[in-house]
């Protein structure tokens, strides 16, 4: 029978274990935690931290914030559209206002968001308290529902903490690659005594620690779970690849059939099989490898 709530998602996401001669030599065994399975629309992380979000929102417009090739907006979006709410895209980047819109952006305009282009300066400032109500004048949205930067607050940082709870006793080490940290501050809130989990940054700066820190603080009154950062697995930063990143890749998909995601998912890999070669992992451990999205545009 078909769910009348257009977000129900398909939970828990499945666990698929994949052979793969690169962790077995090391005596290793590699789980993929499949929440790119989730939902059709909202996928991965993103149905985890946006539907507490949503709720909390009641009903309200949303408006939330994101660069031009944003999986978050792409998913604010999506759930705009499935829900009949309104939704509001600040954007980063006033230099592209004048521009065709990217594949990214026009799914977000195809789906009902009303994109709004700031500058740099500005965007970057957007916490502060008055940039903050500057933007949302300057784009009609004084009465919506914010909802941060890729979705990490403190109800998406709790909502994550289910997707540990699926991998309680299924692996040693559970590895998502963060953006803005959310999912990870929750995921290791949720795992078990003697499992740990790691994040991959696929942004560059060393900022994202204290920020994984602090979202826990708001969501759980303080540092919480066993978890680190490797921050070597950027590939220069977000939204940016390399030849070898692309390769790399096509080579798993070649491997087990899966489509691999490039901004997020293929660096959580390749770091994890680099990592798998430097004996970062005793001999026996069970990594699972949180697949948070796929590629798009989707084939």
């Amino acid at each position: 029978m078909t769910s009348p709530d257009p977000l129900a998602p398909r939970l828990p996401s499945p666990l698929q274990e994949v052979r793969d001669h690169r962790f077995e030599r090391h005596g290793l065994r590699l789980l993929l935690k499949r929440d790119d399975l989730i939902h059709p629309h909202l996928i991965g992380n993103k149905w985890r931290k946006l539907v507490p979000n949503v709720e909390a929102a009641r009903g309200r417009p949303l408006v939330t914030f994101g660069g031009a090739y944003s999986n978050h907006l792409r998913a604010t979006a999506a759930a705009g559209r499935l829900l009949g709410l309104p939704t509001v895209g600040v954007v980063r980047g006033q230099e592209l206002a004048g521009r065709p819109l990217n594949p990214s952006l026009a799914r977000c305009a195809a789906d009902g968001m009303r994109l709004h282009f700031v500058d740099r300066s500005t965007y970057r400032r957007k916490a502060e308290p008055e940039t903050l109500a500057a933007i949302l004048r300057g784009a009609g949205a004084e009465e919506a529902y914010v909802v941060p930067e890729g979705g990490s607050n403190g109800a998406a940082v709790r909502g994550c903490r289910a997707l540990g709870g699926e991998l309680r006793g299924q692996a040693d080490v559970v590895a998502v690659a963060c953006g803005t940290g959310g999912t990870l501050a929750g995921l290791a809130a949720g795992l078990g005594a003697g499992q740990r989990a790691l994040g991959v940054p696929v942004l560059r700066g060393g900022f994202l620690e204290g920020d994984i820190q602090a979202l826990q603080e708001r969501a759980f009154g303080g540092r919480t779970g066993s978890w680190s950062l490797d921050e070597r697995f950027h590939f220069g930063g977000y939204a940016r690849t390399t030849p070898e990143l692309h390769a790399f890749a096509r080579d798993f998909e070649d491997r087990h059939g899966l489509p691999v995601e490039r901004l997020y998912v293929a660096k959580l890999l390749y770091g994890l099989v680099t990592l798998a070669d430097e004996g970062a992992f005793g001999r026996g451990t069970t990594i699972a490898a949180v697949v948070t999205g796929r590629p798009f545009p989707e084939d």
